[in-house]
């Protein structure tokens, strides 16, 4: 074996040293705590296993004078060179409790644009959903593009009321379908639109989503993005659906000749995201434009699962939980870009905070302590599909 990343991070208020991959810069920050912890995590490769396939978090070591965190508690946790963990002995709590209660009372809700998908490919800004369409019309295209370069940066702005905020965002999801309408969307377009683009899903989104039906765990996908859109590129992109994978995102209307007339139910933008729009989840479709209906039981079935693992890239994609009455969340965030501005807010608001790049393997990893199953069969399910951990 040989050591090719490391990591060091004091987790406490009173005290932090970040050694990142790759990096011997360290990072200092006094605070007036007494409580810390420090942990240790190594990733190795092993000669006999492939080179895309990583063993993270070997040993973990916690010294305290206030917080018991056991070293058993702190294997269970997710500490490599691109995770932070702000607070690891509620996260092992909160584990427990969902392990505990078992797969029956669990489900996943997620985020889509930079969650799912890969925030770079090939070096460069990843497509979003509204990002890949094309309408067949170049006036209409750059008049949504007008728009995104207006709105984009309200979005992420640090100084805008988020009350202000929701309405900038209502405003430009409002116009932007408005256009779609107005230019005469086609679902033809939309399958071009897909085939032609390079969005790509994150590795390892796939077989969490295999696991993940094959243990009847729902997922729930929220996105202010395009349902029909989306569910296209599961389509072409995965070439497959899954039977437990629901969409809740801005759903389209079309008519016999598939020409767009209007979209269904509320508006969804990026700071709305929430359960309240459940009503509008659906099943994965097998056609573009086909609506099936008749899923409000199911739904309410969905409900009644109480311990949720939320996984998002933006602060807005917290609030996808609000009006589930669940018992225990975890929320995994992944923190793309703007790492040194945004991290302390998002490891604040996040249990677990991914780094640029990570990939579903840590996701799947998690999901596996959470059904109760054995970590050596992750590895071994990772390293038949030949995941590659590296983008």
């Amino acid at each position: 074996m040989r050591i090719i990343s490391c990591c060091t991070r004091l987790h406490a208020p009173t005290t932090r040293i970040s050694l990142f991959r790759h990096n011997h810069h360290h990072k200092l920050t006094p605070s007036s705590t007494r409580c810390f912890s420090h942990s240790v995590s190594l990733s190795l490769h092993c000669n006999n296993q492939p080179l895309s396939v990583k063993s993270f978090l070997l040993f973990s070591v916690c010294f305290s004078q206030d917080c018991s965190v056991s070293r058993h508690q702190m294997e269970q946790l997710d500490l490599s060179a691109n995770t932070v963990i702000d607070h690891p002995r509620a996260l092992t709590d909160k584990t427990t409790l969902i392990r505990d209660a078992g797969p029956s009372k669990f489900q996943v809700i997620a985020d889509f644009d930079g969650t799912l998908t890969r925030y770079r490919v090939n070096g460069v800004r990843g497509m979003s959903i509204h990002g890949i369409l094309q309408q067949g019309n170049a006036d209409y295209d750059a008049k949504r593009e007008a728009l995104y370069e207006h709105y984009h940066p309200l979005e992420f702005s640090p100084v805008i009321p988020l009350e202000e905020k929701t309405k900038l965002m209502e405003e430009w999801w409002s116009k932007t379908h408005n256009l779609l309408v107005e230019g005469g969307l086609t679902y033809d377009a939309i399958k071009q639109s897909v085939a032609d683009s390079s969005i790509a899903f994150r590795d390892g989104v796939v077989e969490l989503f295999e696991f993940l039906e094959d243990k009847e765990i729902p997922v729930l996908i929220f996105s202010a993005g395009l349902a029909d859109v989306i569910e296209e590129v599961l389509r072409q992109k995965l070439h497959r659906t899954f039977k437990n994978v629901k969409i809740v995102s801005n759903r389209m209307v079309f008519d016999d000749d598939g020409l767009l007339v209007s979209f269904k139910g509320k508006l969804i933008h990026v700071l709305n995201k929430n359960e309240h729009a459940l009503d509008m989840a659906a099943l994965l479709h097998d056609n573009l434009g086909v609506d099936n209906g008749g899923e409000g039981e199911e739904n309410a079935y969905v409900k009644q699962r109480t311990n949720v693992l939320l996984l998002g890239d933006h602060m807005g994609d917290l609030r996808m939980s609000d009006g589930l009455n669940y018992d225990t969340r975890i929320s995994i965030g992944f923190l793309n870009d703007n790492v040194e501005k945004s991290l302390e807010s998002y490891r604040k608001a996040f249990d677990i905070v991914y780094l640029r790049f990570c990939c579903f393997f840590v996701g799947l990893k998690r999901m596996m302590r959470l059904c109760g199953e054995l970590w050596r069969l992750l590895l071994s399910y990772f390293q038949q599909k030949k995941v590659n951990c590296n983008a």
